[in-house]
């Protein structure tokens, strides 16, 4: 039925959001569909989209937009958090046929009867209770995949929509997850990245085996060369996991641990589950425990309650520990959020400039990082591109770097000396 039909894809937000699309991907490709890059004209667009910032929901209004430019007579498809939180405004978008809640993104092609837009949009959805598991994982042409382990979240954080677009907590066995990466190593794929929205949270469905256990797992998957463990609460990261981490040959020497805020007072607002003095001693653990590691940090600025004092705190708290770079979020007040009847809101202005300062440290502290491994031998993965001549790739622990494009070392590990850092702030490297 839709042999010689096309489809398109555009993901918005996180790793598990690339997760879910690829294999979104794969059931339409099963029925015939044949992908396409989403610039070029498709029969359906599929639009996955995210809601944690207000700049998202905007950015998944100019993409169905481009969509519609792209090609008019499309069927265009619109799922993901944004449209679990607000499927009727996303199904009065001028060019919407279909909105999927987050139980609903894979049975799109059951859904799928025809591909004639609709004068009236169809809204699949159901309440956030009722939410499955449904296991996912990316199959691209590059040199990782994203693999999820768990999804949904209990934490009660005062800013954050992911409860409510996502649900309650829940996990795949580790029987599954297993067979899951399985089948990406026999793609050809040498490194997995664990994903989920708290990944520190899982319990195996079946058993109730925990992170650990799961680590203990993958390590034993012959083909896999590389796993890296994404973002992990730093109040989920145990000993037992930083031991695992240190003696694996193929669990990387890298931690993406959020952090928020520097400031306890903040922090409490946010209800975050941890103080600064656990996430210090966290960190140090880490730096004392597993050789050359990279550690990297979220902070939001900007949240009500936020006085230039609890900044400047935030600020002198990073530049006192050993991170390797910083992914900076500006705080945006969010629906059925508690922290948007806060007191104390900071202006539009000072959070500009709050996280201008914060990108500006983030540059330097990974200028830093990478200028300490200057002149040492690393262990890189290639990518597959030919980007300007070059080829790009990231150390065991993280430092993106590139050589010459080279055909014959893409998708492959090779041995490779750090030069220098070029002017894009990218380490140049030397085959060994």
């Amino acid at each position: 039925m839709f042999d010689n039909k096309k489809v398109a894809f555009y993901t918005l937000g996180c790793k598990l959001n690339f997760s879910e699309t690829s294999t979104i991907g794969r059931q339409l490709v099963n029925i015939g569909f044949t992908k396409t890059e989403f610039e070029n004209k498709a029969d359906l667009y599929v639009i996955n989209t995210c809601s944690v910032t207000e700049n998202a929901n905007r950015e998944c209004r100019r993409i169905i937009r481009k969509a519609k430019k792209n090609s008019p007579e499309a069927f265009i498809v619109v799922t993901g958090c944004f449209a679990q939180l607000k499927p009727k405004e996303i199904s009065d978008i001028e060019g919407v046929d279909m909105v999927l809640g987050a139980n609903e993104k894979f049975n799109l092609p059951k859904l799928l009867t025809d591909l004639k837009t609709l004068e009236t949009t169809q809204v699949h959805g159901c309440e956030i209770n009722d939410l499955d598991y449904f296991s996912s994982y990316s199959l691209t042409d590059r040199t990782r995949s994203f693999m999820k382990i768990q999804d949904g979240c209990d934490y009660p954080c005062t800013y954050c929509t992911i409860p409510l677009a996502r649900g309650k907590s829940r996990c795949d066995s580790i029987e599954n997850i297993i067979k899951n990466a399985n089948d990406i190593a026999d793609k050809g794929i040498k490194e997995i990245v664990i994903t989920g929205v708290n990944i520190g949270e899982f319990k195996d469905k079946n058993d109730n085996r925990n992170f650990s256990d799961l680590v203990k797992e993958l390590d034993k998957v012959e083909q896999i060369e590389r796993y890296r463990i994404s973002s992990i609460e730093p109040n989920l990261i145990s000993d037992e996991v930083i031991e695992l981490v240190r003696k694996s040959e193929k669990f990387m020497p890298h931690f993406h641990i959020p952090m928020q805020s520097g400031s306890d007072i903040v922090l409490g607002k946010m209800k975050r589950r941890y103080q600064t003095k656990l996430y210090r001693n966290k960190i140090e653990k880490i730096v004392s425990e597993v050789k050359d590691v990279c550690i990297g940090a979220d902070v939001i600025v900007g949240f009500p309650g936020e006085t230039i004092e609890e900044f400047d705190k935030t600020i002198n708290f990073i530049k006192d520990l050993p991170l390797s770079y910083l992914h900076v979020f500006t705080y945006s007040e969010r629906e059925n959020t508690p922290a948007i009847d806060m007191d104390g809101v900071v202006s539009k202005s000072d959070r500009a400039d709050r996280s201008k300062q914060l990108r500006i440290l983030s540059n330097k502290l990974q200028r830093s990082f990478y200028e300490k491994y200057l002149d040492t031998e690393h262990t890189a993965l290639f990518e597959q591109e030919n980007k300007e001549g070059y080829l790009f790739g990231f150390t065991d622990n993280y430092i993106k770097i590139k050589i010459p494009f080279q055909s014959a070392i893409r998708r492959t590990k090779k041995q490779v000396n750090l030069t220098a850092i070029d002017d894009d702030g990218i380490m140049k490297a030397e085959l060994l």
